[in-house]
């Protein structure tokens, strides 16, 4: 690792970097003869394309997975599912821990920034957990969904469990069943609710993990509020998640009950699980158990807004991400109602984190705004679609409305831009990109009032 890491780059520019080579890796391995399924080699922009959707965890495909590649491909798809789910960082870290070798302050400081921690402290520790947890939760779904697969599909069940699992908890949205998604699926309710718990765990983030495992040992110690006695940030993580994830199901429940073409002739049951799933998936996650085209435009409207937000921070999703939305509507109320400072849960919002929200969210729009209008001047389609589009490949969330098969190579293209801009996050390229170094102003410009809104 510091070998590799040598060369006079940031531990931002480091991170962005290993992304790419492992994308550019991964193209090339799936670019091989013997990566396809019929022993023709895959054009390279679909290898790419591949590459980038797999280890950005978005899930957008350009050919069919499950058909497109052979067992091989499957393999090395699983894998850099794998890695962008955790990060090369961590990866490369747990080699090294797992070889006895010495974890030094320039590897710590790579997985600070990483995983965007406040400490230095702790990150051999925080790094085990991180791989033990991912192993334990993506074993435990495995096993839940052979109980599905292995007897419809009877020893290659085995091998759709494994991907699954990964794909689910890495939020990465790719299966090895069909061209469909889990549309097939739509009513079986253990692969629904196994699928919404691995999307969850994936995305709620690690730190949330830790934080309600040691507020449970103090319960169990002093019999405390088990909530009350979390941190702020996971506080902010579970009731942002909660809150959108059940308004995004009772939005799409109303707007798509009588639906025809989604879930009109559903039995009630299975109307509120597809709802919930939808809420779910649409978190960054990509699988999908009702066709997105046919969805009502109102429906539509509610899974562009959750995609943007996306899931929570130091986790495996996308998005801007809960705790900064949070922020944004916190601090804009605050400010709506003349208070200096935004609070949450009777703490002060630091001035920092609602600078740092304003510059993400600002950032996404930009990014979004560019690739929806570069990708609507290359492709001839409807502009719902070419939205749905941009924003899932910028919240690396995977769902569409059949448009990525249909893209031109430019399309490809921006696609692939918008996804790995997504994954490394905005904020992130504009640091990677800013070599000058930061200077103390000693003289400081006269401040004057404008107006505003």
């Amino acid at each position: 690792m510091k070998k590799f890491f040598r060369m006079n780059l940031s531990t931002t520019q480091t991170i962005l970097l290993s992304f790419l080579v492992a994308i550019l890796a991964g193209s090339a391995l799936l670019a091989l003869p013997f990566s396809s399924a019929d022993g023709v080699a895959v054009p390279y922009i679909d290898a790419l394309f591949t590459a980038t959707t797999s280890i950005c965890v978005t899930g957008l495909v350009t050919v069919p997975t499950f058909s497109t590649w052979s067992l091989f491909g499957q393999i090395v798809i699983l894998f850099l599912i794998q890695i962008g789910g955790l990060g090369v960082v961590t990866i490369m870290s747990g080699l090294m821990i797992s070889l006895h070798r010495r974890i030094g302050i320039r590897d710590r400081m790579l997985i600070q920034d990483a995983f965007n921690l406040n400490t230095l402290s702790g990150m051999v520790k925080f790094i085990r957990k991180v791989i033990a947890g991912t192993l334990l939760v993506e074993g435990t779904g495995a096993l839940l969904y052979m109980t599905v697969f292995v007897p419809e599909f009877g020893v290659k069940g085995v091998w759709i469990s494994l991907f699954n699992a990964v794909s689910a908890f890495c939020n990465a949205g790719m299966d090895v069943i069909s061209e469909n998604s889990l549309c097939d699926y739509v009513h079986n309710p253990v692969i629904n609710t196994v699928t919404i718990l691995l999307i969850v765990f994936g995305g709620i983030g690690y730190i949330v993990w830790w934080d309600i495992v040691g507020a449970a040992k103090n319960i169990r110690k002093q019999r405390l509020n088990c909530f009350a006695n979390l941190t702020l940030h996971s506080k902010i993580a579970l009731s942002v998640t909660g809150i959108l994830i059940l308004a995004g199901a009772v939005a799409i429940f109303i707007f798509e009950y009588n639906n025809p073409l989604t879930m009109g002739g559903f039995s009630l049951f299975d109307k509120l699980q597809a709802s919930l799933f939808q809420s779910v998936t649409t978190r960054t996650a990509g699988f999908a158990t009702i066709p997105q085209e046919d969805l009502t435009n109102a429906s539509a409207i509610v899974s562009l807004l959750l995609m943007f937000i996306g899931g929570s921070p130091v986790g495996t999703a996308g998005g801007i991400k809960t705790v900064t939305f949070a922020v944004l509507i916190t601090s804009a109320f605050a400010t709506m109602k003349t208070r200096s400072e935004a609070e949450l849960f009777h703490r002060t919002i630091p001035k920092q984190a609602v600078s740092k929200a304003v510059a993400v969210v600002s950032m996404a729009f930009i990014i979004l705004f560019t690739a929806t209008l570069l990708l609507s001047a290359v492709m001839d389609a409807d502009s719902l679609d070419i939205v749905y589009e941009t924003v899932s490949a910028a919240a690396t969330v995977g769902l569409t409305r059949s448009l990525t098969s249909e893209l031109n190579i430019w399309g490809r293209i921006i696609i692939i831009i918008t996804m790995y801009l997504g994954r490394v996050g905005p904020i992130s390229l504009m640091i990677a990109l800013n070599t000058k170094k930061e200077t103390k102003n000693i003289i400081k410009n006269p401040t004057e009032d404008i107006s505003v809104g």
